[in-house]
C-alpha cells in the first residue's frame, strides 16, 4: 500500500466530535404490543423463575426412571396409568411407584415423576384429541433422570438481570417480557429528525421533469434510512438556493421540536451553496469538511440549540455520510450503547486506486469457504445511485492509503446479508 501525508479532518475525529454532542433522549412507559424495536430504558430484574414449575417438553408418560429401567421394544415396561395431565391442569396425585401418568406438552410434572417417556416410544395410538388414556401402557424405551423435562428456572431465574438498559427490544426480547409479567416497557423516546432538501434544480417525486431539474430522491431516501434505524422522520420539502428559504426550512425544524436537523446539499463552496451560512447565522458549525470519500461536504453544527447535520447533494455520499455520522448519532440517541456497523474482512478481487482520503467503495461481498471475498459494484461516482443498491457492503480504505492491490485485506461493512 503507498500512503500519503495527513491532511483535513479525519473521519475518526469528525464522529468523536459529533458523539461528545448526543445523550439518549428522555423516557416514556408504553404498552408492550407497542414496544417492538424500542430501546429499553432500563434493567429488567425477573421476579419470578421461568418456567415457574418443572413441566413436560412434549407429550408422552411421566414415569419413575427405576420403572423403566430395563425397557425395550422386545421387552417393555408395562405400567398402569394413574392419570391424566393436559396443559393447565394438575396431577390428582403423587405418582405412586409401578404406575405412569399420561401428560401433555407444558404440563406440570406430578410429584415423584422424574422423566418423560415420549408417546412415540409407547403403544399409545389415542390420535385424536380428547381421547382418554389407556389404563395400561407399554413403553418401548428406558429413560434417564430429567429426560425431556424442562425444570424450574431453566430459562430464567429469580433475581436474574434478563435484559439490559440499551437493548432493543428484538420479538425475542417481547416474549421474555410477557412472560415475567410485564404488560409494558419504559423505553426511551424515538429521535424526531427533521429532512430538508436544497437546491433549485429539484423537483417533488411526481412532478414532471423540465430541463435541467432532477427529482428530489435524498430525502425520500435519508428518511427511509432514519426509519430503519428505529428514529422517526419528518421530510420539510425543498428549499431554493436562497438563503430566506432555506432559513424558513430550518425554522420549522424547530416549530415540530426535532431533535436532529438534518439537510442534503448547500453545504460545499459553490457560489449557490447557502446552508452553511444560514446555519452559522442561527447557530454554529464545528465543522463542514471532511477528509473521506464519498462525501468530503459534510457539515455538523446546530441551529438554536438543535443538532445540525449537513450532507453532500450527490445520493451516493449523503447515503455513505449518513452511515458513517448521522447512524450513529441517532443510536446513541435513541439509547443503544453500541452503535458499530457489523464488519467482516474481505479479499479485494480487484486493483483500487484512491485519492488518500478514507473511502467507502460499494462492493458485493460473497463467501468463499471459511473466508470473505469482495469486489466492487462497477462505476464508484458518488451520483450513481445504483451501485448503492448492487452493493450489500462498504469496503472500507483507510485514510492515506492510495494504492490497493488485488489480494489484499480490508475491513468491510455489511449493509445486507452475505450469500
Amino acid at each position: 500500500m503507498s500512503h500519503l501525508p495527513p491532511a483535513m479532518l479525519s473521519v475518526s475525529e469528525a464522529l468523536a466530535r459529533i458523539l461528545d454532542h448526543f445523550q439518549p433522549l428522555d423516557t416514556e412507559i408504553i404498552a408492550l404490543g407497542q414496544a417492538a424495536g424500542r430501546v429499553l430504558a432500563e434493567d429488567i430484574v425477573a421476579a419470578r423463575d421461568i418456567p415457574p414449575f418443572a413441566n413436560s417438553s412434549m407429550d408422552g408418560y411421566a414415569v419413575h426412571v427405576r420403572d423403566v429401567a430395563g425397557a425395550a421394544r422386545e421387552r417393555p415396561a408395562v405400567l398402569k396409568v394413574s392419570g391424566d395431565i393436559p396443559a393447565g391442569s394438575l396431577a390428582p396425585q403423587p405418582l405412586a411407584e409401578g404406575t405412569a401418568m399420561r401428560i401433555m406438552t407444558g404440563a406440570p410434572m406430578p410429584e415423584g415423576a422424574e422423566a418423560v417417556v415420549p408417546v412415540e416410544d409407547t403403544d399409545d395410538r389415542r390420535d385424536h384429541s380428547g381421547a382418554p388414556p389407556p389404563e395400561v401402557i407399554r413403553i418401548f424405551r428406558r429413560a434417564q433422570a430429567g429426560a425431556n423435562v424442562r425444570p424450574v428456572g431453566q430459562d430464567v431465574r429469580r433475581g436474574q438481570i434478563v435484559l439490559r438498559a440499551g437493548q432493543v427490544l428484538r420479538p425475542a426480547s417481547i416474549g421474555v417480557l410477557a412472560g415475567l409479567g410485564h404488560a409494558h416497557a419504559r423505553v426511551h423516546r424515538q429521535p424526531l429528525v427533521a429532512i430538508l432538501s436544497t437546491g433549485d434544480e429539484l423537483v417533488e417525486v411526481e412532478n414532471a421533469l423540465a430541463p435541467g431539474q432532477i427529482r428530489d430522491t435524498n430525502s425520500y431516501m435519508l428518511a427511509a434510512a432514519v426509519e430503519m434505524y428505529g428514529a422517526r422522520a419528518r421530510r420539510l420539502g425543498i428549499a431554493r438556493d436562497r438563503a430566506e428559504a432555506v432559513r424558513e426550512k430550518l425554522m420549522s425544524a424547530l416549530e415540530v421540536e426535532a431533535n436532529l436537523i438534518l439537510s442534503s446539499a448547500g453545504v460545499s463552496v459553490g457560489a449557490y451553496d447557502v446552508v452553511k451560512e444560514v446555519v452559522e447565522a442561527e447557530g454554529a458549525l464545528s465543522f463542514w469538511r471532511v477528509k473521506m470519500r464519498p462525501g468530503k461536504p459534510v457539515a455538523f453544527g446546530n441551529v438554536r440549540g438543535t443538532p445540525f447535520f449537513g450532507l453532500p447533494g450527490n445520493p451516493v455520499s449523503a447515503l455513505v455520510s449518513f452511515e458513517v455520522f448521522v447512524r450513529p448519532a441517532l443510536l446513541k440517541l435513541s439509547g443503544q450503547r453500541r452503535w458499530e456497523k457489523l464488519v467482516v474482512w474481505a479479499v479485494v478481487l480487484e486493483d483500487i486506486r484512491s485519492d488518500g482520503r478514507e473511502s467507502y467503495l460499494r462492493v458485493v461481498v460473497e463467501r468463499r469457504g471459511q473466508a470473505y471475498a469482495a469486489r466492487t459494484t462497477g462505476d464508484q461516482g458518488s451520483a450513481i445511485l445504483t451501485s448503492l443498491v448492487r452493493a450489500n457492503g462498504l469496503l472500507i480504505v483507510p485514510e492515506d492509503v492510495t494504492e490497493v492491490k488485488a489480494g489484499e485485506v480490508l475491513p468491510v461493512w455489511l449493509l445486507d446479508s452475505v450469500g
